[in-house]
């Protein structure tokens, strides 16, 4: 360790006779994204302020150093996502672990260091002056991240959409002018035909679906166009990249499933089924997942949300995902609303 480090370690947490004491056992950390600081009482160890590594072993150390200083309660800042792994390990060795928003605290008049940091957060947890921040219960974290995952996969699959449209603007092929989607039905069963070597507009045509309301005579000028090699070429891979990320969203798909099956349930599915409105037209949309999400959501809840107007089954799905089936938890409208 270097001879810098150790002076900043040395530093003594300031006397604070002016703050009453209500934590008599806290501690506070400053997260770093290569190394941790941790303040306990000044009474609590002879080295009151220390640092460790980030690595899982380090934290591991840190959290049974922990322990030795009898600390049972934890202040640490919001980072980035530094902080996640230390906050689960922590957790998970039974501290209570407060997150702190870095606009709900001032750090100390003059040089800012990460030894003063985690020496504040401790002074500041112990009096009871640092609120925590919402962090919902591990299955929702864990619905979240899978979620959150799912959100990103759509839009790759979407920039992959926006390259075949290129290219059949290249080609001067107008299907995405005549159909609502190219990923459909019509859509993908004319650009398979295209990449099997079709050219006949009249061909291409009858392979659309009957629902589609352009006429036909339309969708045979739209789909005369100028084929060039190099723009088939990037149609076929994009179209490839394309199913490859519907795959990825199917698998996705099941592994959401099974993490909403880790809920705990609010009602009895076989004793109080959903009941759908009939005066309410069943809509589905192009990005929800392809099981029965409005079941377990009912399940989940205890009540069907897709029944307030203006809230649909992702709508439901995103407030389950970001904050769970407790809204208890919040104490006010406005609070849940933040």
């Amino acid at each position: 360790m270097s001879q810098k480090r150790k002076k900043k370690q040395s530093i003594p947490v300031p006397p604070s006779e002016e703050i009453p004491v209500l934590h008599v056992h806290a501690a506070g950390i400053d997260i770093g994204a290569d190394e941790i600081y941790v303040a306990v009482p000044p009474t609590r160890d002879p080295q009151p302020v220390r640092s460790f590594g980030t690595f899982t072993c380090e934290l591991l150390r840190m959290a049974e150093w922990l322990r030795q200083c009898r600390i049972e309660t934890i202040a640490m800042e919001a980072t980035g996502v530094y902080w996640i792994a230390a906050h689960q390990i922590l957790e998970a060795a039974g501290f209570q672990v407060c997150l702190v928003n870095a606009r709900y605290f001032q750090n100390v008049l003059g040089r800012k260091t990460d030894v003063l940091d985690c020496q504040w957060l401790q002074r500041l947890h112990a009096a009871g002056l640092l609120r925590n921040s919402f962090r919902p219960a591990q299955e929702v974290c864990v619905l979240r991240s899978l979620t959150r995952h799912r959100d990103s996969l759509i839009q790759l699959a979407s920039a992959h959409i926006l390259h075949m449209q290129k290219a059949l603007d290249q080609m001067n092929l107008q299907l995405h002018h005549v159909l609502s989607d190219i990923t459909g039905l019509s859509g993908l069963a004319i650009l398979d035909a295209i990449l099997a070597g079709t050219r006949d507009p009249q061909v291409l045509a009858r392979l659309r679906d009957g629902r589609v309301k352009a006429a036909e005579e339309t969708i045979i000028q739209a789909l005369t166009g100028d084929y060039r090699p190099e723009h088939v070429f990037t149609l076929k891979q994009s179209l490839a990249a394309y199913r490859y990320y519907q795959t990825l969203l199917a698998d996705c798909d099941r592994e959401i499933e099974q993490a909403l099956q880790q809920f705990e349930a609010s009602l009895d599915l076989q004793s109080q089924p959903l009941v759908t409105m009939k005066t309410r037209r069943k809509k589905f949309f192009g990005n929800e997942p392809s099981f029965d999400l409005q079941s377990h959501l009912y399940r989940i809840f205890g009540v069907d949300l897709t029944a307030v107007p203006g809230i649909n089954v992702l709508t439901a799905y995103t407030i389950l995902s970001e904050v769970g089936p407790d809204l208890s938890q919040f104490r006010s409208g406005a609070a849940f609303a933040s």
